[in-house]
């Protein structure tokens, strides 16, 4: 991962040398400190503003080099629309815009202005700092041209950018960023998990990964196969018995709370490569089943956001890790496993598999923690990509206020989310000849039965599935992201725990 920018904040002074980005209103126009600069070097933005035809439309930019005058290398402007219509991820956004103006080694001062000096919240100068730094972010460790350029560049490229973000609230800007930064760090080890290639993170390299969140005071547990076996969990053990690589279960528990609050359960799928196992997908577009493990990777970024902010709650995280390979020691379709459940499940298509991983993870969490909801995430069908496409992601729940509360906080983070429905007919379509049920029901509402199969092991529960096939991998690029893994759910959990949980 490329080195990230450097953050501070500080109070409303223009800067004299360096980049300068600016942000301007539409009816406003430049802040006062914006003014200050455009006379000093005898109205070169305020001219250039003119034959751009730049207007301060919200997302616009105009970059202007080394104004005569004025002593800096440049002068970056972004548009940041009316006053009023800027909610916190606007913020973000324009962070993320901006971004791009910032350059390795460089000096940037940010000048947070809008209508008045004051009229720009520390939670909006956040916002922006989280933004310029999660759209800085880039998966580029294997690219070895790349670093032999910026060795030929000098030490300047190799350093990051220091970022001064300037704004009237900058002292409760620092103490706000300082919370903010874990969640953004979370994000990033979520991108970070579902970029790595298969072969260097497999089932138990990602179970240390997990195990490395001890450092942050997270409580980690690592079950091995042995120890699976021993609990019964023959749906999550099915899929992963014809890879070479060891099937793993990685427990997290944050005890921020109470002593003997319940805790929240959240629950990743973590298939960290998968063929489909004897139904083999198609070749073409199957190494991006690598990021298979989208769900795993979010929760994981999420407990590291929990405990760096040291959340005031109990949670516990839990993902299934497995690689889902063909093999002569793999599972056919039409054999029949045993959960942990006691519940008995035909197998029809072994590619199904994210939902036996999930099945024998969830009953594994109500059985041992009693939790207060559990939410699960998992890359889990095509289907939802096909119904929502990359903007949303699919919620089902058996809970109403908990899907409130999701949507809800998926609108507030800029994650959001789309409740699909559930129901009795459904269900019938995973009845099974020979066993208590089949893993797929077939084509026609692929991730609406798959979510009832998920049901049939959460007994009563508040739960959600978050099918994130859409989001979390290959995502659409946004002014925040333009990686391949998305890092999405880390944000969304994030808010919710936040909002309604602490």
């Amino acid at each position: 991962m490329t080195d990230l920018p450097t953050i501070a904040f500080s109070k409303m002074a223009a800067p004299s040398k360096g980049v300068a980005i600016l942000t301007v209103a539409t009816k406003a126009g430049l802040g006062p400190l914006g003014r200050a600069i455009d006379e000093s070097c005898n109205g070169v933005i305020s001219r250039a503003m003119q034959v751009a035809g730049f207007t301060g439309k919200a997302k616009s930019t105009l970059d202007i080099m080394a104004p005569h005058g004025s002593g800096l290398d440049r002068v970056c402007l972004v548009g940041t629309g009316d006053a009023g219509k800027r909610p916190e991820a606007q913020w973000r956004n324009f962070g993320g815009i901006a971004s791009v103006f910032v350059k390795p080694g460089s000096a940037v001062t940010v000048l947070l202005e809008s209508e008045g000096d004051d009229s720009v919240t520390a939670s909006d100068a956040v916002a922006f700092a989280d933004g310029l730094t999660l759209r800085s972010y880039k998966f580029d460790r294997y690219k070895t041209k790349k670093r032999s350029e910026d060795d030929a560049k000098g030490d300047k490229a190799k350093k990051p950018a220091k970022v001064t973000i300037a704004v009237g609230s900058h002292l409760q800007a620092r103490r706000q960023y300082k919370v903010q930064s874990g969640v953004t760090e979370g994000v990033m080890l979520a991108r970070d998990l579902v970029n790595e290639p298969a072969n260097v993170l497999g089932p138990a390299e990602f179970a240390e990964r997990a195990r490395a969140l001890q450092s942050l005071g997270v409580k980690v547990e690592i079950l091995t196969e042995k120890d699976m076996s021993k609990l019964g969990m023959g749906a999550l053990l099915g899929v992963g018995q014809g890879s070479a690589r060891p099937t793993r279960l990685a427990v997290m528990r944050w005890n921020g709370g109470k002593p003997r609050e319940k805790p929240l359960g959240f629950i990743g799928k973590g298939v960290v490569f998968d063929t489909g196992g004897i139904s083999i997908k198609p070749a073409g577009g199957m190494e991006d089943m690598k990021g298979d493990m989208g769900g795993a990777a979010a929760v994981t970024g999420l407990m590291h956001a929990l405990a760096a902010r040291k959340a005031k709650v109990n949670v516990v995280g839990a993902i299934g890790l497995v690689e889902n390979m063909p093999d002569g020691n793999a599972q056919r379709p039409g054999d029949i496993v045993t959960s942990m459940s006691g519940q008995t499940i035909e197998i029809i298509n072994t590619d199904a598999e994210g939902r036996l991983v999930l099945a024998d993870v969830l009953w594994y969490i109500q059985d041992k923690y009693n939790p207060r909801f559990m939410i699960n995430l998992a890359t889990l069908t095509g289907a939802i990509m096909v119904a929502l496409g990359g903007h949303h992601a699919g919620l089902f729940s058996n809970d109403d206020e908990l899907a409130a509360n999701l949507t809800a906080s998926g609108l507030a983070a800029d994650e959001p989310v789309w409740r699909m429905p559930l129901g009795e007919a459904y269900d019938k379509m995973i009845d099974s000849k020979f066993a208590d049920m089949k893993n797929t029901g077939g084509r026609m509402a692929g991730s609406i039965t798959a979510a009832q199969f998920l049901q049939r092991f959460v007994n009563d529960v508040p739960w959600a599935h978050l099918d994130v096939a859409g989001t979390a991998m290959g995502s659409k690029k946004t002014d925040i992201n333009t990686s391949w893994g998305s890092g999405f759910g880390v944000r969304l959990l994030n808010q919710l725990v936040a909002d309604y949980y602490e």
